[in-house]
């Protein structure tokens, strides 16, 4: 992963660097902002390859950005982008009839090289992310790809899915509970997080394009991405209600909208069942809390995880990891 922030440059210079060199080198845009405003101005980005995409987070204060026919020309991408908007809101706009806002936790879609002007709507500046991913690379070949002015995301049953998928992704790319805890980061380990990096880019690229009307949902390609998107989802109400001793399949399957068999249809293609993924998620969050709340009670742990008793607790614990929660937490070095 790339990270950079503009307070590696001297104040006077940080717009103008991120302007030429990030704006324009990196991103293939051309930022403004007002001369009296520049010595304010804060940038920050991150940039991971996930599988056969790019996921930039962005931040920054308000300046106005531009992709012209000009910057297409100099530095072409022939991608399409997925943007979620994490800030106060933002407005694109330059193509005809085609302005809108897209609020905080909204998405977009686009391709790369068509023409356009995005600002924030207020003082809170930029805040996104946005997941690029070359045509080239997407299974679903449609000339109407490249026609993709940027439009925000009207199907409201798609973007909780979108939003399960860009989180999964998130998490998967930062090593989510660190895999170094058990042992897991070997060239298998690599391998699988790979794999899932490709499916969520793959599903998220092709839930846009479902959007979109260019892929039909019924299709090979859009049901996989549906089947991928909602396997995401499934695992994020999981870990909403692990609390919940009665967590069971047929309360995520009301919550996901979906039917008990087809939620055992969605895990049947995963790694692991729905039981072993409840089991899985109350374990790491267990672990989680043995590290960072080193006073707190055993037990009390136990039941904020959603375990029926201690004695289970102890039971899955060890089985899990050869120790007992106790011999875990001695085992974690003072102020992790």
């Amino acid at each position: 992963m790339y990270r950079w922030c503009t307070d590696e440059v001297e104040p006077q210079e940080r717009f103008d660097y991120w302007r030429e060199v990030r704006a324009k080198g990196l991103f293939g845009v051309t930022a403004e902002l007002e001369r009296e405003r520049r010595a304010d101005f804060f940038g920050e980005f991150s940039l991971r390859q996930l599988g056969a995409g790019g996921l930039v987070e962005l931040k920054a204060s308000p300046y106005t950005v531009e992709r012209s026919t000009s910057d297409i020309a100099y530095t072409p991408g022939d991608s399409i982008c997925v943007y979620q908007q994490l800030g106060s809101g933002g407005w694109f706009g330059g193509m005809r009839g085609s302005d809108f806002a897209i609020a905080n936790g909204s998405f977009a879609t686009s391709h790369t090289d068509l023409p356009y002007r995005t600002a924030p709507l207020d003082a809170g500046g930029f805040h996104l992310r946005i997941l690029k991913i070359p045509v080239s690379r997407i299974p679903a070949q449609d000339r109407r790809i490249r026609e993709l002015t940027p439009k925000t995301f009207n199907d409201h049953a798609l973007a909780p899915l979108l939003a399960a998928c860009f989180a999964d992704l998130g998490e998967v790319a930062a090593g989510d509970d660190g895999a170094g805890d058990d042992g897991a980061g070997d060239d298998g380990a690599a391998d699988a997080t790979s794999l899932v990096q490709t499916s969520l880019v793959q599903a998220l690229a092709h839930l846009a394009l479902i959007e979109r009307g260019i892929v039909r949902p019924g299709s090979r390609l859009g049901q996989a991405a549906l089947r991928t998107a909602r396997l995401s989802q499934a695992r994020r109400l999981i870990a909403r209600q692990l609390q919940n001793p009665d967590l069971a399949p047929a309360m995520v399957a009301d919550l996901l909208g979906v039917s008990v068999r087809h939620l055992h249809m969605l895990f049947e293609a995963a790694e692991k069942s729905f039981s072993q993924t409840v089991t899985d998620e109350r374990l790491k969050r267990s672990r989680r809390l043995l590290r960072e709340a080193p006073e707190r009670l055993i037990a009390d742990i136990a039941t904020s995880c959603g375990f029926e008793s201690l004695a289970t607790y102890y039971r899955v614990f060890n089985a899990a990891y050869g120790m007992a929660p106790g011999d875990f937490r001695a085992r974690v070095p003072e102020g992790h």
